[in-house]
C-alpha cells in the first residue's frame, strides 16, 4: 500500500486518547512510506495525523472543496493539496487516490465516508482494505450494530470481513497489508433461493 485514505474527526473528541492514537497512526504511515490522503483540513483529528506524518518527513495528500469551508481550515503545508468542485468530488477524488481506508472517530462525514467505501467494497466496486482504528472502543457500538444487522437477516456475514480492526494501528496496517477481500455472497436474500 503505497497512499491510506484515512477519515476521522474535524474535532479532537473528548478523550485524549484520540489525539494521541491519530498522532501514532501519522508516524507509523510515515514510517512505513505510506502517504497520507485526507480531507485536507488543519483541525481536529485530520489536523493531528497530518501534522504528525509531515512531522516525520511523510507526504501528504488533501482534498479540499472549493468555497465550502472557511480558507483558515485548510492546512497549508501539506505535500499536494487538491481543490475539486463539491463533497461528491471530494470522495470520489480520495477514494481514486487510496489503496486502503483507515477510519478513525468522528462524526456524521466520518460515518459517511465509511459507509460509502463499505457499500462500494459489498457491491465489488472496489476491493481495498478497509480498517476501523478502535480507539476507547469507539467503534465496539458500531460494529455491534453490524452485527446486529446479520442477525436481523439484512446483510451477509461475509459483509464483516471487509473490515479490519485494531486498537493499535501497527496491528491494523499490518492486517490491511495481509488483507485478502471475501468472497461475498449474494446480497439479495430474495434472490437465492431462486
Amino acid at each position: 500500500m503505497k497512499r491510506i485514505c484515512v477519515y476521522s474527526g474535524s474535532n479532537l473528541g473528548t478523550r485524549p486518547e484520540y489525539r494521541e492514537s491519530a498522532k501514532t497512526l501519522g508516524k507509523v504511515l510515515a514510517e512505513n512510506g505510506i502517504e497520507l490522503v485526507y480531507g485536507g483540513s488543519r483541525v481536529g483529528l485530520m489536523g493531528e495525523i497530518s501534522n504528525e506524518v509531515l512531522r516525520n518527513k511523510g507526504k501528504v495528500t488533501g482534498v479540499m472543496p472549493k468555497g465550502l469551508f472557511s480558507g483558515e481550515m485548510v492546512h497549508k503545508k501539506l505535500t499536494t493539496l487538491i481543490e475539486v468542485k463539491n463533497m461528491h468530488e471530494r470522495k470520489q477524488t480520495m477514494s481514486d487516490l487510496a489503496d486502503g481506508f483507515i477510519c478513525l472517530p468522528g462524526g456524521l462525514g466520518t460515518y459517511e465516508e465509511l459507509f460509502e467505501m463499505l457499500s462500494w467494497a459489498q457491491l465489488g466496486i472496489h476491493k481495498k482494505p478497509i480498517g476501523i482504528l478502535n480507539i476507547a472502543k469507539f467503534f465496539d457500538p458500531l460494529l455491534n450494530l453490524l452485527h446486529n444487522t446479520c442477525n436481523e437477516g439484512f446483510m451477509k456475514e461475509s459483509n464483516l470481513q471487509l473490515i479490519s480492526n485494531s486498537d493499535n494501528p501497527e496491528i491494523l496496517i499490518k492486517k490491511m497489508q495481509a488483507y485478502t477481500p471475501p468472497i461475498m455472497e449474494n446480497k439479495w436474500n430474495d434472490l437465492s433461493s431462486k
